[in-house]
Order: structure tokens, then C-alpha cells, then sequence
């Protein structure tokens, strides 16, 4: 077992997936080594051998919203681990439903599925003995979820913010008003140092991103 004296009680690592370079995010508990995959949209060989170097045992995997980048493969995995899905949000059924025609159309593997729990605002999920605060996130897509861990100060947001830029919002049912408020009014205030793993591309803070997205910076809003 690990020295849980020295360890913090959660891990996380980034292993990038599919084509389309989506941030695949390993979470654990360091006192149980058990673990979740949030958003496993494709490369599960890849997947399997982060699970296989930290040690961690995937106990459910968690998903922030439809797109296929970021569950395509979901289903197929949680066949193959025997293991349950959680999340998005049920307004996000119409993208899961689509899922096998949406890789399709970009040459990748992609399979519909239906997830074991639907996960609503203020719902919690645990992995190992950590538990973790939902947060709906409507505006990219309208069911899209976000995952934060409080003591560790730490939100997987998706593809709701990133390091300088917001999540698109002209996909269907997709809105920007709604998205700019979900942000400000639900991520804002859990703190400027919460740091958080993107969808895409770096990590970054809250705070940071309050003084420079050209977005949701407080300035923007007058």
C-alpha cells in the first residue's frame, strides 16, 4: 500500500486520446488505489496501460457530456472492465444515442450507450473513499457535467473552459449566454485556486482565468 502520510488523498493524470487530442483523465483514491476514468473516448490500450503503471484499479468510469470524443468508447470499456458509467446529465441522451454515427463520420470507433446513473447539480460521485461534487454545466452541450474535488482544490471541467478560450457552442442544442453563465455563476465561485483539467489542451486556475480569458475574465463583464 502506499504511504498514505506523504501521499494526498487524490491523484490525477492526463492520458490524450483519439484524433482529436481530448484530456482523458485518470483520477485515484491514494488510500484505496481505486480509480476513474472521466471521459475515455477512445485508445483504451492506451488507457489500460495507465492503469497498469499507477497501479490503480478502475472502479466506474465518469463522463462530462455526449461528444464523442470524450465517450465514444465508453460503453465498450465499461463491457470489457465490468464497470459502471456515471454521468452526463439525461439532456445529453440525444448525443449518446448518435455516438456509433458521429465516429463514423470521422473514421473513428465510437459505440452508443445508455449510463448506469443519469447525474444531476449537486449529486456526488465517489471513487475509492473520495467523494466529488457534481456541477451542471449546461451551454456546450445541455447536459455537460463537471467534477470537482474540494480538498484537493481540483474540477475536471470538460469542454466547458480551458486555458484561454471557452467550450464551442454551436452544436446543436449548444448556447453561449448559458455557457458564459455556467461558468461565472456556478465554476467562479468555488474559488480561484481551484486548478482544472480541461477537455483539451493545459491546465489552469480559475483565478487565472478570471484575470486573462478573453471570455469569462471579470473585466469582461464590466
Amino acid at each position: 500500500m502506499p504511504d498514505t502520510e506523504t501521499q494526498p488523498p487524490l491523484r490525477a493524470a492526463i492520458i490524450p486520446v483519439t484524433a482529436f487530442e481530448q484530456n482523458c483523465s485518470l483520477i485515484w483514491c491514494t488510500k484505496t488505489m481505486r480509480g476513474a476514468l472521466v471521459d475515455p473516448g477512445g485508445d483504451l490500450d492506451r488507457l489500460a496501460q495507465a492503469l497498469e503503471k499507477t497501479g490503480v484499479t478502475l472502479e466506474k468510469i465518469l463522463v462530462t457530456h455526449g461528444h464523442m470524443d470524450h465517450c465514444g468508447m465508453a460503453g465498450v470499456l465499461a463491457e470489457k472492465m465490468h464497470v459502471a458509467i456515471e454521468g452526463p446529465q439525461e439532456d445529453d441522451r440525444f448525443w449518446l444515442d448518435q455516438l456509433s454515427d458521429s465516429a463514423a463520420r470521422y473514421g473513428m470507433e465510437g459505440r452508443n450507450f445508455v449510463p448506469d446513473r443519469w447525474l444531476h447539480d449537486g449529486d456526488t460521485v465517489t471513487v475509492g473513499d473520495l467523494t466529488l461534487d457534481v456541477v451542471h454545466c449546461p451551454g456546450h452541450t445541455p447536459g455537460h457535467v463537471v467534477f470537482v474535488h474540494g480538498p484537493s482544490r481540483l474540477a475536471v471541467v470538460g469542454d466547458v473552459l480551458f486555458a484561454g478560450s471557452i467550450g464551442r457552442t454551436d452544436f446543436p442544442r449548444g448556447d453561449h449566454q448559458q455557457l458564459l453563465d455556467s461558468i461565472t455563476h456556478k465554476l467562479w465561485p468555488l474559488g480561484d485556486d481551484i486548478t482544472f483539467i480541461p477537455g483539451h489542451g493545459p491546465t489552469s486556475t480559475f483565478g487565472r482565468e478570471r484575470q486573462t480569458n478573453p471570455f469569462v475574465a471579470d473585466s469582461q463583464f464590466g
